[in-house]
């Protein structure tokens, strides 16, 4: 259980911060971004959610909670030390990318199929959504660019991958099952 008797700690007013293990790295450095966008994405949710309702809500919620589990497995390098850490790390594992995947094809089935590309918009919650499924594919960007360079937890990168297909499909099932989607028209403006 986490305790926080106090916000501020002064220990970062250097411009640095401790990753799960304790190491020092710098507040730009690549795995504080692509943890603190997985923490905007969750931020993001938030708004999203006071426009959801019933089982939106729910799976919104619950996905609110698995990006902090997210945020814990990134900000925690060196899975194959994870033994000789004095806990079990929170990690991500496939059956949370599994449920997404099932998540959507039970939505999609609901849908017809794109004809069009869609613009983000329609309904506030649709329009929430396509915010998550954007800011949400950044923080994927981030863990990609992160496990070129250092060792990520596989299971990380796929659940941000399935995640903004997730908000994507549930974009379109908030706007009426895809009826009251905004469809590009190339060229409109010309």
């Amino acid at each position: 259980m986490v305790v926080l008797n106090r916000i501020y700690t002064r220990t970062g007013d250097a411009g640095d911060t401790a990753l799960g293990n304790g190491t020092r790295v710098p507040k730009h450095a690549l795995r504080v971004s692509a943890y603190g966008t997985v923490d905007e994405t969750n931020a993001t949710v938030g708004l999203a959610r006071l426009h959801a309702a019933g089982e939106a809500d729910a799976a919104l919620a619950r996905i609110q909670n698995e990006l902090f589990d997210l945020g814990a497995d990134l900000c925690r390098p060196e899975m194959s030390r994870d033994a000789e850490a004095p806990y079990t790390p929170l990690r991500m594992v496939q059956s949370q990318v599994d449920r997404l995947e099932a998540e959507i094809d039970a939505m999609n089935a609901r849908l017809s199929p794109l004809r069009s590309f869609i613009l983000p918009g329609g309904s506030a919650l649709a329009a929430h959504l396509h915010l998550c499924r954007t800011v949400s594919r950044r923080a994927e960007r981030l863990a990609t660019e992160l496990a070129a360079a250092e060792e990520v937890n596989p299971a990380a990168v796929k659940y941000l991958n399935r995640l903004s297909d997730w908000f994507f499909t549930a974009a379109r099932i908030a706007n009426d099952e895809g009826r009251a989607d905004v469809l590009w028209v190339p060229g409109a403006t010309r």
